[in-house]
């Protein structure tokens, strides 16, 4: 999902997911060592400019993604995301947007410290 390596305090100063891109992001749980985000995105949403620290994902029902926006460093990257899969991300700036046909579904593990 990944595709710019940032420092994670800079998350903070494009938006945290969990509020700039509610409708898409869900904090489901959240301690000392990590925060978990619920993802969930119908085919065509696409969230506010936000960023993530280093996470691990878990893809319930994947989809086609298209990652980017104005504090991305690279180009858009499109990215089929298997259902199922769990993959390392490091810590990124983007917008999401779901360009598939389908709803998605999965979660983020936000790590700490």
């Amino acid at each position: 999902m990944a595709v710019n390596n940032q420092d994670s305090n800079q998350n903070e100063a494009i938006g945290d997911a969990a509020i700039v891109a509610g409708d898409a992001y869900k904090v489901v749980l959240e301690n000392e060592f990590v925060r978990i985000l619920e993802l969930r995105m119908e085919p065509g949403a696409k969230t506010e400019p936000h960023g993530h620290p280093n996470m691990v994902a878990v893809m319930i029902d994947g989809g086609t993604f298209r990652f980017g926006g104005p504090h991305s460093s690279t180009t858009p990257t499109d990215l089929e995301i298997p259902s199922g899969s769990v993959s390392f991300q490091p810590a990124d700036q983007h917008t999401t947007e779901n360009i598939g046909g389908a709803a998605v579904h999965g979660f983020l593990i936000e790590l700490k410290g």
